[in-house]
C-alpha cells in the first residue's frame, strides 16, 4: 500500500514552504510499506538553528492555511533547534540543523522506500521562472 494522495499533497506544501525559506537537501520517502504508524517521511535540511524554527513555522502556516487547517499531533525539539519533528500523523517532517543531518543520515533508514516526487524546482532559475499568483485586490 503506497502513500494517500491527499497526504502526498500536503507533504508537497510542507516541502514548498521549506524550500521558499532556503532549506536544503529537500526529501520525502514513502514508508507506508516499511511502517504501520505513517506514510511518509519529509526530511529537510536548515544552515541553522533560528532557520530550523522558522521552517518549521513555515511549514505549519502553510499547512493550516493550504491544507484544511491542519496542525501537527506533536512537535518535538523546539528548545534545541536543532532537529525539529512535527507529527501530522500520515506524515512526518523533520527539519534538521545541517550537522545533525550529517550525523544521523536518516536517508540510511529509509534508503529502500520510494521517494516521492516533490515538484520543487531544480534550480533558482526556475523558481524564478515560475508564474506569480497575486489575489485580486479590491
Amino acid at each position: 500500500m503506497s502513500a494517500q494522495s491527499n497526504t502526498i499533497a500536503a507533504v508537497r506544501i510542507a516541502a514548498a514552504a521549506a524550500d521558499r525559506l532556503k532549506a536544503t537537501d529537500i526529501v520525502a520517502f514513502d514508508v507506508s510499506n516499511l511502517l504501520g504508524i505513517t506514510e511518509i517521511m519529509l526530511i529537510v535540511t536548515a544552515s541553522n538553528e533560528r532557520q530550523v524554527l522558522g521552517v518549521g513555522q513555515e511549514i505549519e502556516k502553510d499547512l493550516y492555511l493550504h491544507a484544511e487547517k491542519l496542525q501537527p499531533r506533536e512537535r518535538e525539539g523546539l528548545a534545541e533547534a536543532q532537529w525539529v519533528l512535527l507529527d501530522y500523523g500520515d506524515f512526518v517532517v523533520h527539519i534538521m540543523h545541517e550537522e545533525a543531518r550529517a550525523y544521523y543520515g536518516l536517508e540510511r533508514l529509509w534508503k529502500d522506500c520510494p521517494q516521492i516526487d516533490l515538484e520543487l524546482p531544480a534550480t533558482p532559475q526556475e523558481a524564478n521562472d515560475a508564474p506569480e499568483t497575486h489575489e485580486a485586490q479590491d
